[in-house]
């Protein structure tokens, strides 16, 4: 027996079977568009009151910005604790109170004691002398010692006076004896005044006693 040879695959002929045609290309898939962002949950803050589940850790913010860095100071210094400051002795004040009174007293007892004789001496010598011889100065001879002790308590008590107001004003200005002060200042610019005032006044009634003969 002979063998039979298969006909070549693809060939034509009658009794073959017909190739297959190839399947049509798939249409283009359009690319899908891009998903939202998911919102971020909400962070539930447990009311007022209430401290939430017990071992719950506590709720953070989602996004919180970091806390920008800032250069270590070192700490302040308190402020050193300063002794009370002690109250301002008086006696600047009152020192220049007793100055005045000195000043005020003194060369006024003197122009008191020595303006009487003054005036009785003057008032004798215009008695003995003409109208003319009024205006010669040796009237004054007789009495020139109480001229002199006038003038000398005068002359001391503006030296004493000059000095309160000076310690007086310094007094009012440093707060040591402010009223002392104030009164210093009034007695001392006062005295001279009242020194004018009994010297003549004393004079005048000695130059009247003088006049009349007593």
């Amino acid at each position: 027996m002979s063998e039979k040879t298969p006909p070549p695959a693809g060939d034509g002929s009658a009794g073959g079977a017909a190739p297959a045609s190839p399947p049509p290309p798939a249409p283009p898939v359009p690319p899908l568009p891009p998903l939202p962002p998911l919102p971020a949950a909400p962070v539930s803050t447990p009311p007022a009151g209430t401290h939430g589940f017990p071992g719950a850790p506590p709720a953070h913010p989602a996004h919180v910005p970091a806390a920008p860095y800032r250069y270590p100071v070192s700490p302040a210094y308190g402020a050193a604790v300063t002794a009370r400051p002690a109250t301002a002795s008086g006696a600047l004040g009152v020192v220049a109170l007793v100055l005045a009174i000195v000043a005020f007293l003194i060369p006024a007892l003197v122009a008191g004691i020595a303006g009487y004789p003054i005036g009785a001496g003057v008032g004798e010598q215009l008695n003995v002398a003409s109208a003319e011889g009024w205006d010669d100065l040796s009237v004054l001879s007789p009495v020139r010692g109480w001229i002199l002790a006038a003038e000398i308590a005068f002359w001391a008590g503006t030296v004493l006076g000059i000095w309160a107001i000076a310690q007086g004003i310094v007094a009012i200005v440093r707060g040591r004896g402010r009223g002392q002060g104030i009164a210093a200042l009034v007695v001392a610019v006062v005295a001279p005044m009242v020194f004018g005032v009994v010297l003549y006044a004393a004079a005048l009634a000695g130059v009247a006693a003088g006049a009349a003969g007593f």
